[in-house]
């Protein structure tokens, strides 16, 4: 697992490395089962403290996707399908749009600034 982190970047550490666990998820490098590294080794290896990936694994469990089992670490729980899940807002977003008069192109227009 090779995982990248920006310590000087606005979005939390802790977001970071639940970003980098969901593409890792998302792209087959960690299916269900997997064991993720323990927290403090996984800290070593990003240069933050344990208590930082902690509190990414905890928002992870609390979604679902990582499971903390006595004596076999963690692991990953479940895997969503995340085309279905940005398919769902992607709708969401193109109905607000509408409501409010914007058209196809204007919506690509601000995720392309958003972006």
């Amino acid at each position: 697992m090779i995982w990248a982190i920006d310590s000087s970047a606005t979005t939390p550490l802790r977001d970071q490395i639940v970003t980098c666990i969901r593409k890792a998820i998302t792209t087959g490098q960690l299916a269900v089962g997997d064991p993720l590294p323990p927290a403090a080794e996984l800290g070593e290896a990003l240069s933050v403290d344990r208590n930082t990936v902690l509190a990414a694994y905890h928002r992870l469990r609390d979604a679902g996707v990582l499971e903390f089992r006595r004596g076999r670490g963690v692991r990953v729980a479940h895997t969503t399908t995340p085309t279905a899940v940005v398919v769902t807002a992607a709708n969401h977003l193109i109905s607000i749009g509408r409501t409010h008069g914007m058209d196809r192109d204007q919506l690509i227009q601000l995720i392309r600034e958003l972006t």
